[in-house]
């Protein structure tokens, strides 16, 4: 299984991030990926960008150099109730919205608590991606959340980066990934790449996938047409504004 659309992606408009986008978008050319979501981390994170620098996307064109460049953030669950740190005009405006759990952002509760948090991020519209949803410390009931994911039809993310990054959590992802694939969950592979140097880094992820056996029907970025597909028909974008080499279209 080849995984040619890097959805998860950080820019050096995160201080812990060390690439442009144009430096990203070379690279993802040099190894023959089709697309890339830029999905900084939003606000709530101590180095992230402003809030300008996600609602100023459309300066950057959606095709560079033949490589689908989607705008894109990493939201912050900042409480228990699901809130994100974007609003929803900022949101609205996104081509990929990731949804994640950062400790600093959000302290752990209880299984029922997490399991609230999950399913009112998954009934937000907005919301595409769960971002690296394996923390043993934000357990949640499985079951239910993965149900309401397939309802609304919404992506699992198995992120290659928390094998080197979190691995504690590492035996908790396989279990949701597993899951994902007995109940029909679509997923993403992602790198989480913070520099040149972690994209394409698929490896360990793309292991845990073969092991558990999912069927690449159910992986969303095998190619940048499945995924661009994915997201117009989830949220009614128009697949040819994707083509424009111009910013602000």
């Amino acid at each position: 299984m080849k995984i040619l659309a890097e959805t998860h992606t950080h820019t050096n408009a995160c201080a812990h991030a060390y690439n442009t986008i144009t430096e990203m978008v070379t690279e993802c050319k040099r190894q023959g990926t089709q697309l890339i979501a830029i999905t900084d981390h939003a606000p709530y994170m101590p180095d992230s960008p402003h809030l300008w620098h996600f609602a100023n996307l459309k300066a950057v064109p959606r095709k560079i150099d033949g490589i689908y460049v989607l705008r894109g953030v990493e939201a912050n669950i900042i409480d228990m109730n699901g809130a994100l740190d974007m609003p929803e005009a900022v949101l609205r405006q996104m081509d990929v919205v990731i949804a994640s759990i950062h400790p600093i952002a959000l302290a752990p509760g209880t299984l029922e608590d997490h399991t609230r948090t999950y399913m009112e991020v998954i009934h937000n519209p907005y919301v595409d991606i769960l971002g690296h949803c394996g923390w043993p410390d934000y357990a949640f009931d499985i079951d239910r959340v993965l149900g309401a994911a397939k309802e609304y039809d919404k992506i699992v993310e198995i992120n290659s980066h928390t094998f080197s990054v979190r691995k504690k959590n590492i035996e908790n992802c396989k279990k949701i990934a597993r899951r994902c694939m007995e109940l029909g969950v679509k997923i993403v592979i992602s790198s989480d790449a913070h520099s040149i140097y972690e994209l394409g880094n698929f490896e360990d992820a793309l292991a845990a996938v073969d092991e558990i056996g999912i069927d690449e029907s159910l992986v969303m970025n095998t190619s940048a047409e499945k995924f661009l597909q994915y997201l117009c028909r989830r949220k009614g974008l128009d697949r040819n504004k994707f083509e424009s080499t111009r910013p602000g279209v």
